[in-house]
C-alpha cells in the first residue's frame, strides 16, 4: 500500500473521529486530482519530486482556497512537527508558480545574514544553490509557517528532506529526511491537527 494511501486513510479517520464526517464526505464528493498536464509541468520544474506528493496531488489538486464544483474550499489537509497545527496542500499550479519563492523571500536567511534566525545545519548556506518545492501553507494563509521539499541540502542533509519555516521567531528546521518520512510523522500523530477546536 502506498504511503499516500495510508496517510489519506488516517486523515479520513481523524475527520470522522472528531465528528467531521460531513465535512470529509463533502470534500471527497467535490474534489478532483491534478490533470496529467499539470503534473507533467510540475515534474519538469522539479524532476525529483517525491512520488508521495504526486500521489496526493492526483487525489486532490490543492486545498488552499481552491474551487471545486463552483465552490471555494479551504480544507485542512496536512500538519507538521508543530503539534495540532493544520496546513493546506497547495495546487500543482501554485507549486510551479512558487518555485522561486524561497529564494525571493529567504535568500538572506539562507546566506546566514541574520544571527538571530535559527537555521538547521542540514540546510545549505548558499542561496544560489537553493532549490525548494513549496507544497504547503499553514492555516494562517502561510504567514506563520510554510513547508518545502529541499532538493539542495547541505552536506549534512539529505536531498528531498522536508523543511519547515515558522515566523516570529523565525526558524528553518528539517522535520523529516524525506516526504514519505514526513507523511509517516503525521500518521504517527494520528493527524492530530484535525480536532474540534481547529474545525
Amino acid at each position: 500500500m502506498k504511503i499516500a494511501d495510508n496517510y489519506l486513510s488516517g486523515l479520513k479517520k481523524a475527520y470522522y473521529d472528531n465528528g467531521n464526517e460531513e465535512t470529509w464526505n463533502h470534500f471527497e464528493k467535490i474534489k478532483h486530482g491534478a490533470s496529467k498536464t499539470d503534473i507533467k509541468k510540475l515534474q519538469e520544474a522539479f524532476p525529483a519530486i517525491p512520488q508521495g506528493l504526486v500521489d496526493l496531488l492526483e487525489y486532490v489538486d490543492g486545498t488552499y482556497w481552491r474551487t471545486y464544483a463552483d465552490e471555494e474550499i479551504a480544507f485542512f489537509f496536512l500538519g507538521s512537527d508543530l503539534n495540532e497545527y493544520p496546513y493546506y496542500l497547495l495546487s500543482s499550479k501554485e507549486m510551479v508558480d512558487n518555485q522561486h519563492i524561497a529564494h525571493t523571500y529567504y535568500a538572506d536567511y539562507i546566506d546566514r545574514k541574520y544571527d538571530h534566525v535559527e537555521i538547521d545545519n542540514k540546510i545549505t548556506d548558499k542561496s544560489t544553490d537553493l532549490k525548494w518545492l513549496h507544497f504547503s501553507d499553514c492555516m494562517n494563509n502561510g504567514g506563520t509557517s510554510q513547508l518545502f521539499v529541499d532538493f539542495s541540502p547541505s552536506g549534512k542533509g539529505k536531498k528531498g528532506q522536508i523543511v519547515r519555516f515558522v515566523h516570529d521567531p523565525d526558524e528553518f528546521r528539517v522535520i523529516a529526511d524525506s516526504f514519505d518520512a514526513y507523511l509517516q510523522l503525521l500518521i504517527n500523530t494520528g493527524c492530530n491537527f484535525i480536532d474540534e477546536e481547529n474545525m
